[in-house]
């Protein structure tokens, strides 16, 4: 528990720092210490940590992220492509000379066995293993190693400590043995269980560089070096680790070795030269925690490396062997002693999380990982990535997985690399950014089921070969399944709104259209008609199992695209994602307009500009949302910026808020936020085009206007809203 709060805390301090520093030099920045506010929102998040640890729910781990400001996602690191490159055998063949094992014990006799039955019969180089049971209360520790050391004299000495000298005192004791016989040492802990061929892959960086002084393998429990988050305990089910291990045996050992600012001490293996200028951690650090990061930082001084090593898996069951009650007071006690010797190493450890070098080899073990623990096909949704209602609805999806115990891999296209690759599950959230397809498709090779599901490609740099991607992703043999949901047009246009090349709507697309607007025009600059633009969309459509709209018109506009799937659409709409209060319409002389989201072009930012002036004198416009900056709106129109679902209300009521319109210019394929308005019971004002004008044409307090794509809009907009409230009166 201490040791997930120790990581909880860095992941917390990194994330908030870096915060701090992507705000902008004029910007005020809180001058409460990170630690206070670290403390003031775990105690906010408490009742969420008691209710996760009680129910395992899912959910609740995602609500104390949010109480502790870590839910906003991070923008994604780039991978490295070299992964799976290099000579696989680089490792035995190097790692040829001997190793001496330090391994201080201290109860937890139910996994001694196994640890050291490991050692014996995993470790591929000459070895000698150094034991030191430090006095523990456990009747049978002692008797068991004695009788297992007494076969194997020749290769394992047992220390038995006359009182409990704590983990540093154990661990100096097995230096002072181990430092005469001449050889690299690992400082193994007696809860970490060791792959097959583990020593020559640890040593390996040791011996092909010397100025490397420590290697750590990746862990489901080693802080930095942990998988599949970053600073987060993953607890394994039997024979897990041992799987981790296997595939990671596949990644290059010599292209993705990152310089940490420590090792860890659960699994370390440490160079004898620098074990000859440091040969002891310091006893200031008491009974343990804080003397690797010690140790290393002092190695560092002498120019040593700390190697991260993602060619080895390592599990360690976390506190098992040393856990106390009085450790917390420890933790302080020995962190404050590391900030007065290194106040720079809290920054290092920030800057590694910020930089992750590790994000790839993470991400390719999580993926494994995510595969053994599958029991249905894996969703894999292609996304976009710019927001909006496909995405809400998109974690809608991920969170109802969650929450059902499956994981969910979402692909996101059209960010500041072609591909963002982000594995969602309930152990943690990682994810990576590529521009290289090949290296994709291998990334996902563990995924054994599968089902794709594209939600939306709008933004990608090449949405033509979007649909052979997904074909490429779907296996035959594997059974893997297909789903599309039209939360856009893309594929019945390249103009995905539906919009022609002046901006204007003008009805269902069928692959006839001419107008220049529904050409794509490709990376490479060779075009691509419409025609040919709905055989390669086509193709997925026709291998889906499922194709959903969500309203009656998304259903007429792709079947004017693809006649061949009457009978295959499906409408579900959505539902809304926060419930909506109803209120009374407010007595008022003059008419007040209340706009709902974020206004681009297609969305009616031109329509809102003459709107504004237009009604000026005769009723106020009032945006609850913002504008594409490429429209300015009148000064009499008042713009309130960003808000939550859940304060429409008090925002109408605040601004006196009489009707909403809708003014989008496109034929929405689902609008939450008209849905929203009509929750309100105020009237709502809609064209009669899209989702919106399905909605408010069945809603009582809907009120559709007439749409033509030559007409005035403007005024289509004031008749109705001025004949809406005669008639009411």
């Amino acid at each position: 528990m201490l040791n997930r709060l120790r990581g909880l805390y860095i992941r917390y301090a990194a994330h908030h720092r870096q915060r701090e520093e992507d705000a902008s030099a004029d910007s005020v920045r809180s001058a409460v210490p990170i630690p206070l506010r670290f403390a003031a929102d775990l105690t906010r998040a408490l009742p969420a940590i008691l209710a996760f640890f009680a129910t395992k729910d899912p959910v609740w781990r995602a609500r104390v992220k949010a109480r502790l400001h870590l839910n906003i996602t991070p923008v994604a690191l780039p991978m490295d492509a070299r992964l799976f490159e290099g000579p696989a055998d680089l490792a035995r063949a190097t790692a040829k000379a001997g190793v001496t094992i330090v391994l201080p014990v201290y109860n937890a006799f139910h996994l001694l066995p196994d640890v050291l039955n490991r050692v014996e019969n995993h470790t591929d180089v000459p070895w000698h293993l150094i034991i030191i049971e430090d006095r523990s209360t456990d009747p049978e520790i002692r008797p068991f190693l004695r009788e297992w050391a007494a076969s194997r004299k020749a290769q394992v000495t047992v220390i038995e400590n006359a009182e409990n000298l704590g983990f540093i005192g154990s661990v100096n004791k097995g230096l002072s043995l181990a430092l005469p016989r001449g050889q690299h040492v690992i400082l193994l802990n007696s809860d970490a269980f060791v792959p097959q061929d583990w020593a020559g892959r640890l040593l390996a960086p040791i011996l092909r560089d010397a100025s490397v002084a420590s290697v750590t393998p990746m862990s489901n429990d080693a802080e930095l070096m942990s998988v599949p988050e970053i600073c987060q305990r993953t607890d394994l089910r039997v024979g897990e680790g041992d799987m981790l291990d296997a595939y990671a045996r596949q990644f290059s050992p010599v292209h993705i070795l990152p310089d940490a600012p420590t090792g860890v001490g659960f699994c370390m293996a440490m160079n004898l030269a620098f074990l000859r200028q440091l040969p002891e951690f310091d006893p200031a650090f008491g009974r343990g925690y804080g003397e690797e990061v010690d140790w290393c930082q002092k190695a560092q001084a002498l120019g040593g490396l700390h190697i991260c090593l993602p060619g080895l898996f390592v599990e360690h069951r976390g506190g098992e062997s040393f856990g106390s009650a009085d450790k917390q007071a420890l933790l302080m006690k020995n962190g404050a002693i590391l900030s007065g010797r290194y106040p720079e190493f809290d920054r290092e450890v920030q800057d590694f999380i910020r930089n992750d070098a590790l994000v790839t080899p993470r991400l390719a073990l999580a993926l494994a990982l995510l595969d053994a623990r599958a029991e249905t096909p894996v969703p894999i949704y292609l996304a976009h990535s710019l927001g909006g209602g496909a995405e809400h609805f998109l974690q809608a999806l991920i969170a109802a997985d969650l929450a059902q115990g499956r994981a969910s891999i979402v692909l996101r296209l059209g960010g500041k690399d072609r591909f963002q690759l982000e594995i969602c599950m309930a152990e943690g959230w990682v994810a990576g950014t590529t521009n290289d397809l090949e290296f994709l498709i291998r990334l996902l090779d563990p995924i054994r089921m599968r089902r794709l599901v594209y939600s939306c490609a709008v933004g990608d740099c090449d949405p033509y070969q979007v649909p052979d991607l997904i074909l490429a992703l779907c296996r035959d043999e594997a059974g893997d399944k297909i789903e599309v949901m039209f939360h856009d047009f893309l594929p019945v246009s390249p103009s995905y709104c539906l919009l022609d090349q002046d901006g204007k709507y003008r009805g269902p697309v069928s692959s006839d259209r001419k107008d220049p607007a529904h050409i794509a025009h490709r990376p490479d600059g060779s075009e691509v008609r419409l025609a040919d633009w709905h055989a390669a969309w086509g193709r997925l459509l026709t291998k889906a199992e499922h194709v959903t709209v969500f309203s009656e018109n998304s259903h007429m506009q792709v079947q004017a695209a693809y006649p061949a799937l009457k009978d295959t659409l499906r409408v579900v709409p959505h539902a809304l994602l926060t419930p909506i209060p109803r209120f009374e319409t407010p007595d008022a002389k003059h008419v007040t307009i209340g706009v709902l989201g974020n206004i681009g072009f297609q969305k009616g930012a031109g329509l809102l500009k003459d709107l504004g002036r237009q009604l000026k004198g005769q009723g106020q416009l009032v945006l609850v949302g913002n504008i594409d900056p490429q429209f300015s709106l009148p000064a009499s129109v008042k713009i309130h910026g960003d808000y939550q679902r859940d304060e429409i209300k008090a925002l109408a009521e605040q601004y006196g808020i009489t009707c909403w319109l809708i003014p989008s210019i496109w034929p929405e394929t689902f609008s939450y936020t008209t849905h929203e308005a009509l929750a309100t019971g105020l009237p709502v004002f809609a064209f009669d085009i899209g989702a919106q004008g399905d909605a408010v044409q069945r809603a009582a307090n809907g009120h559709p206007i007439h749409f033509a794509p030559e007409a005035d809009l403007v005024q289509n907009i004031l008749k109705t809203v001025q004949n809406q409230r005669q008639s009411k009166q």
